[in-house]
């Protein structure tokens, strides 16, 4: 289980050891790197320069080699990263390394390459274990290698970190929540959930432009988000991120064509079920009063107050309230409001306050 995040270092090698490119996917614009591959020289460069940036002792800190498919790099090539990162290790300012992968490439000669440094968080792009699905999206694998693989890691006692998609071609609201299903029984340590954007350059982006495929709206896409973050924190799964990384380089006009993105997506699913709380609590105050009080811990004001203030707007115009007012307190936990002497939090959310 996770419990205080660790500090991330993060390199990206975008698409290197990936076998073909999926529909969905195009690094280069996800990371803004253009280049095929990356130097032993620019690792040393962004590893030293997150050093620097880094105010105050960690209690862990990770090289992390993101954006393409780490197991099914060279052995030479993944030796010789696995090797620079130990540098930092041996040197006492960095504590493991973490990377993501396929699920196909989880094979015990790849990970006995592993078994001299100290790797300790292993993330698998999953993004469906619906197999019409995967077949659709030109993944490569099964629903039954992802299983495999988490099978195995949990063998070797690794970190293990699920990254799924939201919005699939072919993906529906039924089959979106058996794949998060299938991922909760097998028990990961943190999910990743992230939305399908039309990303430029892609496979993808051709359907699109056809009208072979519809993505989400952003609305469409933060409620079904929000049903499947309920359900894994229910089942004790960390997500640790929803949507994607507010990059500076997937702000620009020319990054993706169109789906779901939003700087702030996380945030806006959390807001939704802070949303849903505050009316659930709100709904059994029997009170002809024009002012609800709703406290929350200070760390939640933002979720409680909404994007822009909306759900301040939204619960006035829902029970005909002058006034909403949000009160902080350290009493209450994170994630939990008290409104007239109720506390609520998402375990108080059944399926049909979540529609």
């Amino acid at each position: 289980m996770i419990q205080n995040r660790p500090f991330i270092i993060p390199f990206f090698i975008p698409h290197a050891g990936c076998p073909h490119l999926c529909s969905f996917c195009n690094q280069h614009t996800i990371t803004g790197i253009r280049r095929s591959q990356s130097s032993l020289i620019e690792f040393h460069q962004t590893v030293k320069a997150y050093l620097s940036y880094m105010k105050k002792a960690h209690d862990e800190v990770q090289i992390a080699f993101y954006g393409g498919n780490f197991l099914g790099l060279h052995p030479q090539e993944m030796i010789a990263y696995l090797d620079a990162a130990s540098e930092y290790i041996n040197q006492g300012m960095v504590h493991s390394i973490r990377f993501s992968t396929r699920p196909d490439t989880i094979q015990s000669e790849r990970l006995s390459i592993l078994s001299n440094y100290r790797v300790k968080t292993i993330e698998l792009g999953i993004q469906s274990m619906n197999d019409d699905v995967l077949k659709r999206v030109k993944r490569g694998h099964t629903g039954k290698d992802s299983e495999l693989a988490i099978v195995m890691l949990k063998q070797y006692n690794y970190q293990i970190g699920v990254q799924f998609m939201v919005g699939l071609p072919g993906d529906t609201e039924q089959t979106l929540f058996e794949t998060t299903q299938k991922i909760v029984s097998l028990a990961p340590d943190f999910v990743r959930i992230y939305p399908t954007i039309v990303l430029h350059h892609s496979e993808l982006a051709k359907w699109y432009i056809n009208g072979e495929f519809v993505p989400m709206t952003l609305a469409e896409c933060v409620h079904q988000v929000k049903q499947l973050y309920v359900y894994c924190l229910r089942n004790s799964i960390p997500v640790i991120r929803m949507g994607l990384h507010s990059d500076v380089h997937l702000q620009q006009p020319d990054a993706f064509l169109a789906g779901p993105y939003h700087p702030a997506f996380g945030h806006l699913v959390l807001s939704e079920i802070f949303y849903d709380m505050a009316k659930l609590a709100i709904a059994d105050i029997h009170s002809t009063e024009d002012t609800v009080v709703i406290h929350v811990h200070p760390n939640d004001i933002s979720k409680m107050k909404g994007y822009q203030n909306q759900n301040i707007q939204r619960l006035q115009h829902d029970f005909g309230k002058r006034h909403i007012q949000i009160h902080t307190s350290t009493d209450l936990l994170f994630n939990q409001i008290w409104v007239n002497g109720q506390k609520i939090n998402f375990n108080n959310l059944t399926n049909s306050s979540l529609l």
